[in-house]
């Protein structure tokens, strides 16, 4: 079962002034929705709440919902912040069967990047996407999904293909081998480059050899 606990207290008053009641008595507001059953309008002691969200395994996990001695497995589906304060304003919780098969999206994170040849020869990773959308049993929703880009070339796609998958997780999009990032020449390598083939060029323009300087001499010589 989930590793944290909402303990939450059903609001009888909804809507604006419920949430906003519920925020002064220092609860964060939240809905629990899903599971074939009505909406039920919920709140969580503000402090308890920040705890468990900093944790970075409560948005997009399954944790336990507890409410007296009631318990049920739900999923943080999105928490709403305070563009100023970051304060928690309010949060949405699905109910779900923690053996169900969900679909949610999970971050991508890329590894690697100093085992890569390609960053040295002044290549830059393009990020296509920054999670992608999966099905997966909600017990088992992984933190991330993992490319490694060590062996990785200058000019490499990067695809679902090379995403680190457990065998339980499948990606939403089944048609094609998506593309996540790229591993492309920055414009900045291409400038530096430019700028060594322009001396390469003056010096080797500056290196005439001896022979050519005299057969030059002579000519003007002549007239």
């Amino acid at each position: 079962m989930a590793e944290i606990i909402l303990n939450v207290d059903v609001r009888e008053n909804t809507g604006t002034g419920g949430a906003r009641a519920a925020r002064r008595s220092g609860a964060v507001p939240g809905i629990l929705y899903g599971g074939g059953k009505a909406p039920v309008a919920i709140s969580v002691n503000e402090k308890d709440f920040r705890k468990n969200l900093y944790t970075g395994k409560l948005l997009g996990h399954l944790v336990t919902l507890k409410y007296g001695d009631e318990s049920q497995p739900v999923i943080a589906k999105d928490v709403q912040f305070d563009p100023v304060s970051d304060r928690p304003l309010h949060f949405d919780l699905m109910r779900v069967d923690e053996n169900q098969t969900i679909k949610i999206e999970v971050p991508i994170h890329f590894i690697n990047e100093d085992q890569c040849k390609a960053f040295r020869q002044g290549g830059t990773l393009e990020i296509v996407r920054h999670s992608v959308e999966i099905f997966v049993p909600a017990n088992h929703i992984p933190e991330d999904l993992v490319v490694d880009l060590a062996g990785h070339k200058l000019g490499d796609t990067l695809r679902w293909s090379d995403v680190k998958v457990p065998s339980d997780v499948k990606a939403t999009i089944t048609d094609r081998d998506f593309v996540i990032g790229a591993i492309k020449v920055s414009s900045a390598a291409i400038s530096a480059d430019q700028i060594e083939e322009d001396i390469a060029e003056e010096n080797a323009a500056a290196e005439v050899p001896a022979s050519e300087q005299g057969a030059d001499e002579g000519e003007k010589t002549e007239d």
